[in-house]
């Protein structure tokens, strides 16, 4: 079974930094490309990173540039999102994706999917 699991959620103040997780299981993450898109209460799910399947190649959105790192390990199966210089406007659950199909951060490109981790940014 194909799954995708997130870690390293939690509250921060703002200004600080948190590094999330993606690790899968049932399969390995080197054929995949592996995005991080996050979701705001009230708000579209966006994505805001990805990586190709060597690492070789980042994608950011604009909220995010400068500010957030992706990396992959797929020795250790897992993908990071190293997030610093955290903003209130971050707070969300964030979710990693993955697709053998295509490269970029629309979410339709997306076939698994994890079950997101908390990320609140409040003093």
């Amino acid at each position: 079974q194909l799954q995708l699991v997130e870690s390293g959620g939690g509250l921060v103040q703002p200004g600080g930094s948190l590094r999330l997780s993606c690790a899968a299981s049932g399969f390995t993450l080197d054929r995949y490309v592996i995005a991080w898109f996050r979701q705001a209460p009230g708000k579209e799910r966006e994505g805001i990173s990805c990586i190709s399947t060597s690492g070789g190649v980042t994608m950011y959105a604009d909220p995010v540039k400068g500010r957030f790192t992706i990396s992959r390990a797929n020795a250790k199966n897992t993908v990071y999102l190293q997030m610093n210089s955290l903003k209130p406007d971050d707070t969300a659950v964030y979710y990693c994706a993955a697709t053998a199909r295509a490269y970029g951060l629309r979410s339709d490109l997306y076939d698994h999917w994890g079950q997101g981790t908390q990320v609140t940014v409040s003093s």
